[in-house]
């Protein structure tokens, strides 16, 4: 008697042909569903352990790249102010236009000045005719002196007073040079060679010595000067880790970036670092020096600069997609172990470099480092290593009836797959 099967073929001879072909394909799916089981409980088939692609770790000398807020600010800055005190009569120059070291700004009403020059003159030659005539009677006493015609005391006299007439004669030398001098003022000049912005004050204006707003201002704006903030907690680390040798300095070659994120193309060089830190802000100025012959940095432009203060030199250079981090932030690469088992490492990885992590600690120079297959890598999974440079091994697909790759398969990738 036939096993039973649950299913009672009676009635009519449509209903048991009908029972027979579900029985079939009943038996069909456990014999499918067995197959199925039975090729999962092989593990991974013919590939055996995942094939993954490493690359070797190597130390390398990286710079430790820096990417500072900065303003710019001119090279030099003169204000022009008033020497003497008058009405401005005329205006020399073009508002915004280049003016030369030396170059009359202003003219400041002479007539004054000339007259004081006029005065000093006249006095000087008072104090000749005097000093002369002083001199002459002094000459004529000394002989009178010598054979005792007139007293001693008196000679003396005459001859104190020939000097106090030379004395009188410089006095009246050096207020002519002072009055020239100032009238000499009255030509406002340009104290240094820059750019001029708008005039401050306007012909017929009264201006004094000691006026508090200068009549315009002046900016040497080639080369020019940025001035970057750093923490001081930053910079204070570079320190500690150049005087342990742990990095090595760099050259202080500065890049630009423009508020519209373009390269400002010239290189600066920074020239100093401020000795004080400042207590509003906590950071530390740091100035460089950079060219700027067609004007393009202008004084108060805010700036990105970006230069390397320091040298890595013990580095290793990670492919990004060979890391990732856990959810506190902790980077994490996989590095082939003993017995090619993948084994996860964590790394202190603060920066990138280009399209790889700088890796500055937890990797040793030689490891093999996993960039290929890390998609569903497990640690202390074993793997089958390879040269990320080489060609990836590709599984053959089974063909189903049609000669198509069965469902599941069909785009299926090699063994060795990147993750």
């Amino acid at each position: 008697m036939p096993p039973h099967t649950g299913i009672v073929m009676t009635g009519r001879p449509g209903a048991r042909a009908l029972a027979t072909v579900v029985l079939l394909l009943a038996l069909g799916a456990c014999a499918g569903g067995s197959e199925e089981k039975e090729a999962g409980g092989r593990g991974r088939g013919p590939g055996g352990p995942a094939q993954v692609g490493f690359v070797v770790a190597e130390a390398t000398s990286v710079p430790v790249t820096v990417e500072l807020p900065g303003r710019v600010t001119p090279f030099q800055v003169s204000e022009v102010r008033p020497q003497v005190a008058g009405l401005v009569q005329r205006r020399l120059f073009t508002e915004g236009s280049l003016v030369r070291q030396g170059q009359t700004l202003y003219r400041i009403d002479p007539s004054l000045y000339e007259a004081q020059v006029a005065q000093a003159s006249a006095n000087l030659q008072s104090a000749t005719a005097n000093a002369q005539a002083a001199n002459v009677r002094a000459e004529r006493y000394r002989p009178l002196a010598q054979i005792e015609a007139v007293s001693q005391q008196d000679y003396t006299d005459v001859e104190a007073q020939a000097r106090q007439a030379q004395a009188s004669v410089a006095q009246s030398n050096a207020q002519l040079r002072t009055a020239q001098i100032n009238l000499r003022f009255t030509r406002v000049p340009a104290p240094i060679t820059g750019r001029i912005g708008r005039s401050l004050v306007t012909e017929g204006a009264l201006v004094t010595t000691n006026q508090a707003e200068p009549l315009a201002v002046i900016q040497r704006l080639d080369p020019i000067f940025v001035d970057m903030q750093q923490s001081s907690a930053a910079l204070l680390s570079l320190r500690k880790a150049l005087g342990q040798g742990e990095v090595a300095p760099a050259s202080a070659q500065v890049r630009l970036i423009m508020p519209d994120g373009s390269d400002y193309g010239a290189t600066g060089t920074v020239q100093f670092s401020e000795i004080a830190v400042d207590p509003n802000t906590g950071t530390v100025t740091l100035r460089a020096r950079f060219p700027n012959p067609g004007g393009l940095l202008l004084p108060g432009m805010f700036v990105r600069a970006v230069f390397a203060q320091a040298v890595e030199t013990q580095a290793i250079l990670v492919p990004q997609a060979a890391l990732s981090r856990d959810p506190r932030g902790r980077a994490t690469v996989f590095v082939v172990g003993p017995g090619n088992r993948a084994i996860a490492r964590t790394v202190v990885a603060d920066r990138t470099q280009g399209s790889a992590w700088v890796v500055t600690q937890g990797l040793a120079p030689g490891e093999k480092i996993i960039v290929q297959g890390t998609a569903n890598l497990r640690p202390d999974a074993p793997v089958r290593p390879v040269p990320a440079t080489a060609p990836q091994r590709l599984v053959p697909l089974p063909a189903g009836k049609d000669g198509s790759a069965t469902k599941g398969q069909a785009g299926g990738r090699g063994a060795g797959g990147g993750g």
